[in-house]
This record gives structure tokens, C-alpha cells and sequence, in this order.
């Protein structure tokens, strides 16, 4: 397929300075993905400009103010990546956080599907019922609903999705999540204050209130370069 016949894909996340230790290997994945018709742009929120003067001699850099908040941080930015695919006519935005490692045809995979939204695998740790730290992937289901009528969810295990090809879920992380265009021209990122959940529940709370569906494709499998007690640096 052409260049100009391929739709038009913007790769990026925000960051900042406490994701340094992954940096190397995020370049060396965002250098080595195989699609063609893509631009990258990773939008740095920390609170100096130290990193934003590191990271941009890799890789496209913009600087963003730096929020009190955390999470208006986090969407501050993403809203940024938001405005600029829209703006410059891109098809879709491909989330790809900085410690996330996808495989080098990772766009094309996704494409494939005809999807809206569609996200990669990449495993977290999370606490088991005996306290114990396991893998689970950062997509969830519906298990139910609380006395204020909203989805109680949990994450899917390893095992539930991965080689399964595509799977609808309820909600995902943004981690490497392909969103068209259409979605966001109808879905800005947001938080809640007082509200334990980030972003990316919310993205995926409004996209769902606007007639999208959100899938997993279980063929995707993403390493995750995380940080866990006791064990830095380890990689799902």
C-alpha cells in the first residue's frame, strides 16, 4: 500500500521525568515501528525543562506548563495530542505510553481490524485476594454494578485474552490504544476530581456513552517496562 493511500496515524503520550528509565527503550520501539505514514509527538509536562531538552533530540518533543494536579497534567497534555490530530487531519492517534514497547508492526496489526478502538495487550501487576503481586492485563470487564448504579470492573488475566485475537471490553488503559478520529472529534479527555480513576476510564466511560465499542486484540502483545516494589525496572 502507498503512503498517501495509508491513513494518516499521530504517535505519541505525555510524559515526564520519573518515566526516564525507559526512555532508551521507548525510542528504540517507536524508531523501529515499520508503518509508514505516521508522525510522533511526545508532549513533556514535568516540572523543568530538563527532560524536554533530553528527550527531544530523540524523538519530537513539545514542552507543556507544568499543572499542580497530576491527573489535569496528564490531560492537559493528551489533550494537546487530541487537538492536533484533529487539526492536521490525522486519522487516527495511536496512545503509546512511554513505557510500553509494542512490536514493530504494531499499527498495521491494529489497522487491520476496521476498529474505532482498539487496543494492544500489556500486562500490569496487580494485588491477588492473598496480597501477592500478579500479571493482569490493563484491559477490564464488567463484573457488575455498585448501589450508585456504576460498572464495578476487573482486569482481565493473561490467560482470558492473550492469543484470543479481538475481544470487546468494557474499558482499557491508553497505553497503546488506537483511536480514529471520529471518536475524538466526539470525546475530549477528561478527569473527575475526587474521583479515584484517571483519564483513560473516563475516555473510555464517554466513548461507550457515544455509541463506540472497545476492543482488546489478544494477538498484540506489548512488553511493559515497569516499576514494581522491591524489583525496578522489571519488563511484562
Amino acid at each position: 500500500m502507498s503512503c498517501q493511500k495509508q491513513p494518516k496515524i499521530l504517535v505519541g503520550c505525555p510524559t515526564y521525568i520519573g518515566k526516564q528509565y525507559c526512555w532508551q527503550h521507548y525510542v528504540g520501539a517507536v524508531k523501529a515501528l515499520t508503518y509508514n505514514n505516521k508522525d510522533v509527538l511526545i508532549v513533556d509536562n514535568s516540572k523543568t525543562d530538563e527532560y524536554y531538552h533530553k528527550i527531544k533530540k530523540d524523538l519530537p518533543t513539545i514542552k507543556d506548563e507544568f499543572l499542580q494536579n497530576a491527573k489535569d497534567r496528564i490531560v492537559h497534555s493528551r489533550n494537546l495530542l487530541r487537538e492536533k490530530v484533529l487539526n492536521e487531519e490525522y486519522d487516527y492517534f495511536l496512545s503509546l505510553e512511554q513505557d510500553v514497547i509494542p512490536p514493530k508492526n504494531i499499527i498495521e496489526a491494529l489497522l487491520n481490524h476496521g476498529k474505532k478502538i482498539v487496543t494492544a495487550v500489556y500486562l500490569h501487576y496487580q494485588k491477588t485476594t492473598n496480597g501477592k503481586l500478579a500479571p493482569a492485563v490493563l484491559a477490564y470487564k464488567k463484573v457488575g454494578l455498585n448501589d450508585a448504579g456504576e460498572n464495578i470492573v476487573q482486569p482481565y488475566s493473561p490467560q482470558e485474552i492473550i492469543g484470543k485475537g479481538l475481544v470487546l471490553v468494557s474499558s482499557c488503559g491508553m497505553g497503546c490504544l488506537l483511536i480514529h478520529r471520529d471518536v475524538l472529534e466526539n470525546v475530549r479527555f477528561r478527569h473527575v476530581p475526587g474521583k479515584k480513576s484517571f483519564d483513560d476510564i473516563w475516555f473510555c466511560i464517554d466513548a461507550k456513552k457515544a455509541g463506540y465499542n472497545i476492543y482488546c486484540d489478544g494477538n498484540c502483545v506489548c512488553g511493559h517496562v515497569v516499576q514494581r516494589p522491591k524489583q525496578r525496572n522489571s519488563s511484562l
